[in-house]
């Protein structure tokens, strides 16, 4: 597995490419998720699927998914449970209500806003174009 890992804040950031055979389930049904954190004060897994579109219900069944195979499949015994985030360009608040009500799990859905500049804050977190470049560059 190729992975790419960062800090940003109390994110614990671990971005990688997986081969089929290592988490097969989620595979099987042509499905893979966008981001996966690691919280380091929550103790948890965050998933994150990223939207190009306005909110849809089944975005939430699929989160629901993402984050059960999170919990199966990586999991310590001394973890929280995975939280699930939608971002979505466009956010209904009462679809995400009703398409979250009754999931056992903690998820939510947010909107975003694209922009070119990077917070200043942010700069000295983020990785450099070259730290991620020496990154993939040992994975080969």
């Amino acid at each position: 597995m190729l992975v790419i890992t960062f800090y940003i804040n109390n994110f614990y950031a671990k971005i990688g490419i997986i081969r089929e055979s290592e988490y097969s389930i989620l595979f099987r049904y042509r499905n893979s998720l966008d981001l996966l954190f690691y919280h380091l004060k929550l103790r948890c897994y965050v998933v994150i699927e990223l939207k190009a579109g306005a909110f849809k219900p089944e975005y939430a069944g699929k989160l629901n998914f993402y984050c059960s195979a999170v919990d199966d499949m990586l999991r310590h015994e001394n973890d929280n449970p995975t939280i699930g985030l939608i971002l979505c360009k466009e956010k209904n608040g009462l679809l995400a209500e009703y398409a979250l009500r009754d999931m056992n799990k903690a998820l939510a859905v947010s909107d975003y806003q694209l922009t070119r500049a990077i917070p200043e804050d942010l700069k000295t977190s983020l990785p450099t174009v070259e730290e991620i470049e020496r990154e993939l560059d040992q994975g080969k």
